[in-house]
């Protein structure tokens, strides 16, 4: 139990739980990456409740305080100004979260802190900012082009059937029966569906 007492590993406990947390909400709906992420955090929260009359509540508050402009990064806002900040607040609360004997001085190993600091703040700058900027990116495929574009019956279609528009097959429909292989025209889109007419 000792070992889990050590402020280097609740450290790196401390830091793989944020990891795999962030991880889940980039890939979410797997179950493991939160199991994960819910077990690791857990066993950090211990460490730091047994390690209560060391910790430092200044860097805490950091600590807590830098889920908000991630928050705010990922789902709202969507700038890589707040993502900046909160790799910082999550960095800094982190590593001073044990109260040093200097006060500039990490409780920390000062190399396991510098690693861990460069590799994920590198990590989640990378992938936070993709994730940024897939956001932000509108849809290579404009579906409010089909409109008008000409394509053809894969199959009959009357009241549902196939058709081949823009080099990509659609479910179809027409108020009138068309036969396979006629070219038709895409009148309007209702979802993923098209209604078509006789080209």
């Amino acid at each position: 139990m000792e070992f889990f007492l050590n402020p280097n590993i609740v450290y790196l406990l401390l830091v793989l739980g944020f990891f795999l947390g962030i991880l889940a909400l980039f890939s979410p709906g797997t179950g493991l990456l939160e199991a994960g992420a819910l077990l690791v955090l857990f066993a950090a929260g211990w460490g730091v409740y047994n390690n209560a009359r060391d910790i430092s509540l200044w860097a805490l508050i950091v600590l807590a305080i830098g889920i908000f402009p991630f928050l705010l990064a990922m789902r709202k806002w969507r700038n890589v100004i707040y993502l900046a900040i909160a790799i910082v607040a999550f960095e800094l609360g982190s590593v001073y979260l044990f109260v040093p004997e200097v006060w500039w001085k990490p409780a920390v190993n000062p190399f396991l802190a510098a690693f861990t600091i460069v590799s994920t703040g590198l990590f989640l700058w990378i992938a936070g900012h993709k994730a940024i900027e897939a956001e932000l990116m509108r849809p290579s495929h404009d579906l409010g082009t089909l409109v008008g574009q000409v394509g053809e019956a894969k199959t009959a279609v009357h009241a549902e059937g196939s058709v081949q528009v823009a080099g990509e097959q659609w479910s179809a429909w027409s108020d009138v029966p068309i036969p396979p292989g006629a070219a038709v025209r895409v009148i309007r889109r209702e979802g993923l569906i098209l209604k078509v007419e006789k080209a």
